[in-house]
């Protein structure tokens, strides 16, 4: 190519604003993973006949290979200068994932898809958090993570709609087929960010106070932590009961009304996507002013009370209206669980790690919570499952009503940086 004619990768990049590009990361790439997930339990349990327990013991095998790698992978994340590379590798995985479930649709094929699931997932997540943080500064980094959330429960939303059309009026099956499209959509919005824009050290969160620290903590920051190992322990109790609220409710829905199982999982994705999106646009505006702590005992307060409720009536309409409350929940969850581990580990560079650590917490929850979820199921019924889980959920509140602090930067420079908020780099400058 001639001099001073500009590529057209260079060009492409140039015509898209680097927050619509995010904008675009965030909403596409929900799409092919809300393709997944529920999705892939209830074609199981009503398509393909499978146990409770059989659901659970491959969806927990995939899960724990997740979680001995998610660690590991969010400490290569916070040292990689190609995170763009990471989110198309990504898509790539969940493209083969898809065409596995499609094909393949027995015991084997479904548990080698769902394991690149769990590890395409570990990380997707803390790739785009660290993209965030590289391109956006500090005092704008809360409503950034909220619209982050906003368009991905908007990607949410429109895929459960459109999931739920195709799986009416075609299969269950046929769903996974809009996987590769989306994939591909979802790699050519992060091209659309030029590299040369990340700030590498921000990603990682290698700054405090707006100065580059010169070194990274060693590993055992995760633990001197306080409030990191706290919140972990709050992650996992608070996943450990929301993971298999909505494929129990799918189920209960799917064995009432089998012809429309998947469009009755899509109402209830976005009956709860639909109350997530403005919930996470409210935490981005307001997580500076009010404090991440308050906001956070909403989240998880509500989750004790959803599992009870669903347990009150077998109505598709109570269900549905139930199901409305883990908009409130999840949504506060995934917009301020990045900015508070940033909050934690500010200037230490090891944010992506702690994601990981985290991730790897609520993995094992979540992983563990299926297959209990199933047995209890199998053995007692939906209600007696419903009511074990709202119990956790309760121990989760009261862990985070006890022990965990505000993280908020005005805060914890008001307690001189106690309890490990405010963390120098081990070994640092």
């Amino acid at each position: 190519m001639g001099r001073g004619v500009p590529s057209p990768l260079v060009s492409w990049q140039a015509m898209i604003p680097i927050p619509y590009a995010l904008d675009a990361l965030n909403f596409l790439a929900a799409d092919v993973r809300n393709l997944f997930g529920p999705f892939v339990n209830v074609f199981l349990v009503t398509g393909r006949h499978w146990t409770q327990t059989d659901v659970g013991l491959v969806t927990t095998a995939g899960g724990l290979i997740g979680i001995a790698l998610q660690t590991p992978i969010g400490a290569f994340i916070d040292v990689t200068r190609a995170k763009r590379g990471v989110i198309v590798l990504t898509m790539a995985a969940m493209t083969v994932a898809a065409a596995l479930i499609f094909a393949r649709p027995t015991f084997w094929p479904i548990a080698i898809a769902l394991s690149i699931l769990a590890i395409a997932g570990d990380a997707f997540a803390p790739a785009v958090s660290a993209l965030t943080l590289g391109l956006v500064k500090r005092e704008q980094l809360a409503r950034r993570l909220g619209r982050n959330s906003a368009f991905d429960h908007g990607g949410n939303i429109a895929i459960a709609l459109l999931a739920g059309a195709v799986g009416y009026a075609f299969s269950q099956r046929a769903v996974f087929l809009m996987v590769p499209a989306f994939a591909a959509l979802t790699s050519a919005a992060v091209l659309a960010i030029p590299a040369d824009a990340i700030n590498h050290d921000r990603a990682r969160d290698l700054a405090a106070n707006g100065k580059t620290q010169g070194t990274a903590a060693g590993y055992r920051v995760l633990f001197e932590t306080r409030p990191l190992m706290i919140f972990a322990l709050c992650a996992f109790l608070f996943h450990f009961a929301n993971a298999p609220l909505l494929p129990l409710v799918g189920q209960k829905l799917a064995l009432e009304f089998p012809k429309e199982a998947t469009a009755m999982m899509s109402f209830c994705v976005v009956a709860a996507q639909g109350v997530m999106l403005p919930i996470a646009i409210l935490v981005g505006r307001n997580a500076d002013g009010w404090g991440r702590r308050p906001i956070f005992l909403v989240a998880f307060a509500v989750l004790p009370i959803r599992a009870a409720l669903y347990t009150l009536s077998d109505d598709a309409f109570w269900l549905i209206g139930v199901q409305l409350l883990d908009g409130v929940g999840a949504g506060i969850y995934g917009a301020l669980a990045p900015l508070l581990i940033a909050d934690v580990m500010r200037g230490t560079g090891r944010y992506n790690l702690a994601q990981g650590a985290v991730a790897t917490t609520m993995g094992i929850g979540a992983s563990v919570s299926a297959l209990f979820a199933g047995e209890m199921v199998d053995h007692f019924g939906y209600s007696v499952s419903f009511l074990a889980l709202s119990a956790a959920a309760a121990v989760a509140f009261l862990v985070f009503v006890g022990f965990m602090p505000e993280t908020r930067e005005e805060e914890a420079g008001a307690r001189g940086g106690g309890e490990g908020v405010m963390i120098e780099a081990a070994g640092g400058e």
